[in-house]
This record gives C-alpha cells, sequence and structure tokens, in this order.
C-alpha cells in the first residue's frame, strides 16, 4: 500500500512537469531607451526643469491661482483617490501569499437512517457500557484553520511586485498631472491679460475713430466731403464697439475656465494686465535629451507600466506549474459540549499538502499568457511613444521660442510705423492731400497690427510655459 502512493505520486509529478513543458513560446520585446543626443540648440546639461514652478513664475497673482488649484482642484483629487486604491492592492497582494489562517466555532445537528451503512454502525456501537450514540447526534466544534499557498514559483511575490510598479505608476500620473494644470492655469491666465489688452487698445482705438468722425462731419458741413465718408467712419466706429463684446465675453469664459481649473466658482480673477507687453520670458535651459528619463513623469508612468507588465507576463506563465497548498487544523471537536475541552479525548489536528496542476482549462491559461504578453509588448510602444512624444515637444518649443521673439521684434516695429501713419494720413486728408479711405485703412492696419502684437506677446509667454512643462517642470 505504501509502495502504490509512492508511485501515485512520481505518476502526478511526472504529468506535472509533462504539462509544464508544453508553455507556449512567446516573442520578447525589449524597450529602446537611446534618445538623441541633443535638440537643435547648443548642448548644456542645465536644465529649467529642475526650478521650482514657483521660482520659474514671477507674477504673484498666477502663483496664488497654482497654489489654490493643487489644493482644490478635483481631478488631482481624483487622482489621488486611485494613488490610495494602488496602494491598497499592493497590501492585497502581499496577503495573499502569507498564511491564512481564521479560527471558528460551529455546531451541527446529524440523524442517519437506521437502515442506512452509517447508521447501522451507529446502532451497534456503544459510548460507554449500556450507553449508545445519542439520535439526533450533535456535533461542536472549535478549532484554528490555516491554509498556505506556498509561492515556489515567485507568482504571488510577482504580483505584488507588479502592482507596486502600477502604485508608483500612479503617482507619476498624478506628477504628469500637477505639470498639465499648472501649464493650463498659466497659458489662460496669459490670455486674459492679452484679452484686457486687446479691450483696452479697442476702447482707445474707438476714440481715435469717433475723433476722425467728427473732423469729417465738420468736413461735410463745410460741404469739403460727401455724405459718404461720414457713413464710413460711423459704421467703423460701430463695428469697433460691437467688437468690444465679442472680447468681454472671451473674457469672462477665460476667468471662468481659471475658477474651474482653481475648483471654485465663478469669480474676478485678480490680475494686472497693464505691463503685459513689457514681460520678457525668462532665459530657458534645456539640458540634454537623455534628462527626459528623469524629469518627465509621463514617461516615469509609462516606464512603471512597462515594468508591471513585465512581471504580468511572469504571473501568468507560473499558472503552467504546479501550485502547492498546505492545509491544517486543530482544535476541539465533541457531540456533547461537556466534553468539547477535553483533552487529549476532545482534540482535533489535521494537516495536509496538496499539489495541484491544470490539464484541462489549459487553453484559458495559454490565453491569459498571450494577453500579457500582448500587454507587455504593447506597454514596450508606449513607452517608446511617450519618450519620442517628449522629445518631439522639446524640439518644437524650442524653435517656438526662437520663432517667436524674432517675430515680436518685428512687430513691434510694424505697430510703431503704422501707429505714426495714422497721424501722417489724418494731416494729409485735412489738407486734402489723401483720400478718406487711406485714413480708415490706416487705422484699420495699426488695429489689426497691434492686436498682433499682443497675440505673439502671449504665443511668446505660452512658449515658456509649454517647454517649461515640456521638459517636465513643475511637479
Amino acid at each position: 500500500m505504501h509502495r502504490s502512493k509512492i508511485l501515485k505520486y512520481f505518476r502526478t509529478v511526472s504529468i506535472s512537469l509533462l504539462c509544464t513543458a508544453c508553455i507556449p513560446s512567446i516573442v520578447h520585446k525589449t524597450e529602446n531607451k537611446t534618445v538623441p543626443a541633443k535638440y537643435n540648440s547648443p548642448q548644456d546639461s542645465t536644465n529649467t526643469a529642475k526650478v521650482n514652478w514657483k521660482d520659474f513664475f514671477h507674477d504673484p497673482y498666477l502663483n496664488v491661482l497654482i497654489d489654490t488649484a493643487l489644493k482644490n482642484n478635483q481631478e488631482l483629487n481624483i487622482i489621488a483617490q486611485e494613488i490610495n486604491i494602488a496602494r491598497n492592492e499592493i497590501r492585497a497582494r502581499k496577503g495573499e501569499y502569507l498564511p491564512n489562517i481564521d479560527i471558528g466555532v460551529g455546531a451541527g445537528l446529524d440523524k442517519m437512517g437506521r437502515y442506512t451503512r452509517l447508521g447501522a454502525v451507529d446502532e451497534n456501537l456503544e459510548i460507554a457500557p449500556g450507553k449508545r450514540f445519542p439520535e439526533p447526534l450533535t456535533d461542536l466544534i472549535i478549532a484554528a484553520r490555516a491554509s498556505w499557498e506556498v509561492d515556489i514559483w515567485k507568482k504571488l511575490r510577482n504580483a505584488k511586485k507588479s502592482a507596486m510598479h502600477r502604485y508608483l505608476a500612479s503617482s507619476e500620473g498624478r506628477n504628469f498631472m500637477v505639470t498639465k494644470l499648472i501649464a493650463e492655469i498659466a497659458n489662460s491666465y496669459y490670455e486674459l491679460l492679452a484679452l484686457d489688452n486687446q479691450l483696452e487698445i479697442l476702447k482707445k482705438n474707438i476714440e481715435i475713430q469717433q475723433n476722425a468722425l467728427h473732423i469729417v462731419r465738420l468736413e461735410k458741413e463745410a460741404a469739403k466731403v460727401t455724405e459718404l465718408p461720414v457713413r464710413k467712419f460711423e459704421a467703423e466706429v460701430l463695428k469697433n464697439q460691437s467688437r468690444q463684446y465679442a472680447i468681454l465675453q472671451r473674457i469672462t469664459e477665460t476667468e471662468n475656465w481659471i475658477n474651474f481649473l482653481v475648483g471654485r466658482f465663478p469669480q474676478p480673477i485678480a490680475r494686472n494686465a497693464q505691463n503685459f507687453t513689457a514681460l520678457a520670458p525668462d532665459s530657458i535651459h534645456v539640458g540634454i535629451p537623455a534628462q527626459l528619463l528623469q524629469n518627465r513623469p509621463d514617461i516615469k508612468q509609462a516606464e512603471q507600466d512597462l515594468e508591471a507588465a513585465k512581471l504580468d507576463v511572469k504571473v501568468a506563465k507560473a499558472n503552467f506549474y504546479p501550485s502547492f497548498r498546505i492545509t491544517g487544523s486543530f482544535g476541539y471537536n465533541a457531540y456533547n459540549l461537556n466534553y468539547l475541552i477535553k483533552s487529549p479525548e476532545s482534540i482535533l489536528y489535521t494537516l495536509a499538502g496538496e499539489l495541484v496542476q491544470p490539464l484541462v482549462n489549459r487553453n484559458g491559461i495559454k490565453a491569459y499568457y498571450n494577453s500579457a504578453n500582448a500587454k507587455q509588448i504593447q506597454a514596450v510602444y508606449n513607452y517608446e511613444r511617450t519618450v519620442l512624444r517628449a522629445y518631439m515637444e522639446v524640439s518644437n518649443q524650442v524653435a517656438n521660442i526662437s520663432n517667436m521673439k524674432n517675430s515680436y521684434n518685428l512687430k513691434v516695429k510694424e505697430v510703431d510705423a503704422l501707429t505714426r501713419s495714422i497721424d501722417i494720413s489724418t494731416g494729409l486728408f485735412n489738407s486734402a492731400r489723401a483720400d478718406y479711405m487711406e485714413v480708415l485703412m490706416t487705422q484699420r492696419d495699426a488695429l489689426d497690427a497691434k492686436f498682433d502684437l499682443i497675440e505673439t506677446k502671449k504665443a511668446q509667454m505660452s512658449a515658456m510655459v509649454n517647454i517649461y512643462q515640456a521638459l517636465g517642470g513643475g511637479w
């Protein structure tokens, strides 16, 4: 009998090893972490991403908005709860490879039929001389039970490590959200300053056009011009007065959007727009591309997701191997409460080991294994795409900063030339040496150039914000 049990055990182990050898082969893919040596700019290891956002932005009103948003923004708070969920997942995975121990108390009642096998046995057994088993038979138990799956193939430990990497990925995801939030508030704030300046320029231009309209009316009364110039100048004034309300609507929407990001109901945004055109972007040091791997939270998030996916493949592979579980219990068991805590007669203990190898559902295990590998390959591509996008964003903004600087310098000269041309054209018109349309078109061109100048300054400030974000600064 003993020999047959040994043979049965070796037969089971042999079948398990044979089935383990049937693990399907998969194609492994390794991520490419190489990046270009430099951007399209002089190489410098100094990196603006290391600068804290409080030191990067010098506007106190903007800094208050950012600081409030980091505390109250709902999306950030949602992500914080996702991080808590990921942290709890680590605890759950850790508990899976520790022994599971519980204690229980139970009671039951059992009545066997007299003409059944067990009933016939009970009928002929005596507890003591002249005393038979009670009928029905009670069953009382108090015992501690333990079960433990021995983590031979590191399946459970790898699952715990995978949960750890996903927790770290969620933390990096929050950091990435912080950089986006700071950049979005800063860009919206500069847009608000630009709208304020455009509204002020429009008001001053309306004053100039109203003065011109007054002169044309006087010319009309003196019979020097016809009714047509009067109507043309009047229409131009009305058009720009109407244009004010479109800007006011954009100001309201931008203020409301900033308030939404800050996590509060609409209210006026404190700001100082007087010196907007005098704002000078800080000098930016882009460093070297390799620093993106440490500074960009989205790259670090993709890297953690990739490490988790690699471990998931190992976990899926471990499902092909036999699992070994140990179970045991210790306590007291009796049919009568008077005998329940009586040693050693009522002592109960069990100890068992179980080796389990999946045989029937191997197609499901193979599918799970192949899916885990496909997700790992997907994570590799996502990591490489994230690195490529990060490099592209920095490269774009490096060029953008340079182009916006040159464009702004030229726009300043254009505005200066057109502003002077307004006085020239007005003087020529008053001396009947220029047509009224020349005055009107000069005023239009000057207004458009001033608007373009403000837009270029806003784009210049946005480029500074965007490259700070692209480098991974702010978190």
